[in-house]
């Protein structure tokens, strides 16, 4: 059975955007072992589960990279495997989905995303898209977490586990140290 994997950056306190949406704080301190990390858990997957909003953000962004004139090697052969996944799209309001095979899909359905897990292929992950993984978390349905921790502090902003319905007890199964101060922990459900 496929696992569905979520991974998020985070600040030390919790939250994974500024008070306004600001994210700056996360290439403030990229590195190759983050680059080295993403495309790792990128080759590791073959499906894509995003949020209208990081939808949009991607779909603006890595179609364009493989034929940006000087786009570093390494984010070209990135790119090319997310264009070439499978994306699913949860949205309400989004009309359609041009990026390449990527569909929309208005609600969450339980049975559909055990469905998916149960088809042959590789992981299938969340990247951003908060909203998803606290619907995901609430049903129960998330194997793997991924918390890139950023030694930040923002003191307010939007935190990831908002709306969160009853307490799920998660345990550590592994934890990385990045040169970057970033420090990566993988939990999975208890």
């Amino acid at each position: 059975m496929r696992k569905l994997k979520m991974t998020m950056w985070v600040t030390l306190d919790g939250y994974i955007a500024g008070p306004k949406g600001e994210m700056d704080w996360i290439g403030a301190i990229y590195d190759a072992a983050m680059g080295k990390y993403e495309d790792d858990f990128v080759s590791a997957a073959d499906t894509l589960l995003l949020g209208h909003t990081t939808y949009d953000s991607f779909a603006g962004s890595w179609p364009y990279v493989p034929d940006r004139p000087g786009a570093d090697p390494n984010e070209v052969a990135y790119a090319k495997k997310l264009n070439a996944m499978r994306k699913i799209v949860f949205s309400k309001t989004l009309e359609k989905a041009d990026w390449n095979n990527s569909t929309v899909e208005r609600e969450i359905s339980p049975a559909e995303i055990e469905k998916l897990k149960q088809e042959p292929g590789k992981d299938i992950i969340i990247y951003g898209s908060a909203s998803i993984v606290q619907a995901l978390t609430n049903l129960g349905l998330i194997d793997e977490y991924h918390l890139l921790v950023h030694p930040f502090v923002l003191g307010a902003g939007k935190p990831l586990f908002a709306n969160i319905e009853q307490r799920v007890n998660l345990k550590l199964v592994d934890s990385k140290t990045h040169p970057s101060g970033v420090v990566v922990l993988y939990y999975q459900p208890a």
